[in-house]
């Protein structure tokens, strides 16, 4: 309706960037909403892009060093410099971040690229968005979530097994010179936490190669005859993952 104050809630969408507490710019951080459409930051100029939707909430994106308000129809000029002057240490975190490294925009899972909207949401994946409450919340869900994604897909080879070997214990950690490892006496395989960024294919090549080594305890070519038994095109997934 005409003239009926709107209300609104601010989601504020930057990647890797958890909620902090408001803080007061330092000198050398000075930034200033000149209008509407103009945006001043360390004397540098960037310009706000408001997008006008049938939205429910209002929307504060910073991408490509440019300021994105979406809104409804009914927020007026005066509401979005509001918005923007209350959430200055947002902008100006995230204005510092794409500057510095434009990749994290995106986060990889399973060889699927996502944006990272926080806000005051449960952790859940929509579409090619990840909704988090901040970084801990988030930290929280993607571990589980992955150590999930791995058992199954462990559980899935090994009951395709047809050879007779011992059911791992599966463990997850970063790793820098290997993707997989296999404890034969302990009956451990460690998967390198790093997969989870690649297509699913690249998990499950590295799940049948250790629990090849189960049954053979080097790279023999009856290893490899194993392995392609049950991965046939294990060589595109090897070459893929050296480059």
């Amino acid at each position: 309706m005409q003239g009926q104050e709107q209300n609104h809630t601010l989601l504020v969408e930057v990647a890797f960037l958890p909620v902090a507490e408001e803080e007061a710019p330092s000198e050398e951080e000075v930034a200033e909403v000149v209008s509407a459409d103009e945006y001043i930051y360390n004397d540098k100029k960037y310009n706000i892009e408001i997008v006008r939707k049938n939205n429910k909430n209002t929307y504060l994106r910073v991408r490509d060093n440019k300021i994105i308000v979406s809104t409804n129809y009914f927020t007026t000029k005066k509401q979005i410099i509001k918005l923007i002057e209350d959430n200055t240490t947002f902008i100006n975190k995230a204005l510092d971040k794409s500057i510095k490294k434009k990749e994290d925009d995106h986060f990889k899972l399973f060889g699927k690229s996502y944006d990272i909207i926080y806000g005051p949401f449960n952790t859940e994946i929509n579409n090619n968005k990840i909704y988090t409450k901040d970084e801990k919340a988030y930290n929280k869900y993607f571990t589980k979530y992955i150590r999930n994604i791995y058992s199954e897909r462990l559980d899935y080879w090994y009951n395709i097994f047809e050879e007779n070997i011992p059911y791992p214990n599966l463990k997850i950690r970063k790793m820098t010179s290997r993707w997989g490892v296999c404890n034969i006496k302990n009956h451990n395989v460690t998967l390198n936490l790093e997969l989870s960024k690649y297509d699913i294919s690249a998990l499950d090549y590295v799940i049948v190669h250790e629990l090849s080594h189960f049954i053979h305890h080097n790279h023999s070519k009856d290893f490899w005859l194993l392995v392609g038994k049950y991965y046939p095109n294990y060589k595109d997934i090897r070459k893929m993952l050296r480059n």
